[in-house]
């Protein structure tokens, strides 16, 4: 090698950025969920723009909720299209403010796990923020064998999807199947979703004889319950929260359920009085 290519080298690495040396280390998949696991169980609060898509009794719904959120003490405030929604857990004998936008052109007080409130969602203002999520995929890992782990959770690549640079995992629950189960004294629909992780509307779609989360369960009543939350997940998870920016859960029928999460705010700023129902911008 010449002098002047040995100077030219010495030079480049003088001035080479000193990280460049520094290998890229990717993260596994086992590491992207630590991760989502411990920024979901660290958020205090949330703001968002929500997108979601639901398999009803009569096809699909959709819906789209602007979204502000306090972990603790649960605080919740929603606007889906002219509707108003404001919960404050341990407040309005833990009933929601319901602005129907709408007649009866009256605020209402509303059980959020009640008729009118559920109707045919998935969901309650319960399982609003990760926590509920990370919970159902932290059953998952519990049931897959260490050595089998790359069978079930698979990292594939980076992907931006809703204009954040996310991880994509996909999960696949292969062994997704539906078991008899025998009521419990005192038992509901709910709590034996809850019981096992899985979901309440999807044991309601699965045993039609229901006509609501409502029905009344019998002590030694058989029903049906699925044995995981779905057969499988795309998950995007964002690289700069660890957060899910996007989940889409697939069942023995198909899309079961996909939630999207836009202009997404971790841990944001509230003002003093944003969760009452006199704040500047809210119309109860």
């Amino acid at each position: 090698m010449s002098l002047l290519s040995r100077l030219i080298l010495t030079l480049t690495a003088f001035f080479l950025p000193l990280g460049s040396f520094q290998p890229k280390h990717d993260l596994t998949c086992e590491e992207v969920l630590e991760k989502s696991f411990k920024a979901i169980r660290e958020i205090k609060g949330l703001k968002y723009h929500l997108k979601i898509i639901e398999r009803g009794k009569k096809g699909f719904n959709y819906y789209e909720s602007w979204v502000k959120f306090i972990k603790q003490p649960r605080q919740i405030y929603l606007y889906i299209k002219g509707i108003e929604v404001l919960y404050l857990e341990g407040k309005n004998n833990n009933k929601a403010l319901v602005n129907p936008g709408g007649f009866p052109y009256i605020t209402l007080n509303l059980d959020p796990m009640g008729d009118l409130m559920r109707q045919d969602q998935h969901h309650t203002l319960n399982e609003m923020g990760y926590d509920y999520f990370s919970s159902v995929i932290q059953q998952t890992l519990k049931k897959v064998d260490r050595d089998h782990f790359e069978e079930y959770f698979k990292l594939v690549g980076e992907e931006k999807i809703n204009n954040r640079l996310c991880y994509k995992i996909i999960i696949n629950n292969k062994d997704f199947s539906y078991k008899d189960y025998t009521v419990q004294e005192g038992e509901s629909i709910t709590s034996i979703a809850r019981k096992f992780f899985v979901s309440e509307y999807m044991i309601l779609e699965k045993n039609p004889k229901f006509k609501d989360y409502f029905d009344p369960l019998k002590k030694g009543q058989v029903i049906k319950v699925p044995n995981s939350y779905c057969k499988s997940v795309i998950l995007y998870i964002d690289k700069f929260y660890f957060v899910p920016i996007s989940v889409t859960v697939i069942d023995d029928k198909g899309l079961f359920e996909e939630y999207n999460y836009h202009f997404l705010q971790v841990n944001p700023k509230f003002e003093e009085n944003e969760f009452t129902r006199n704040y500047k911008d809210y119309k109860f």
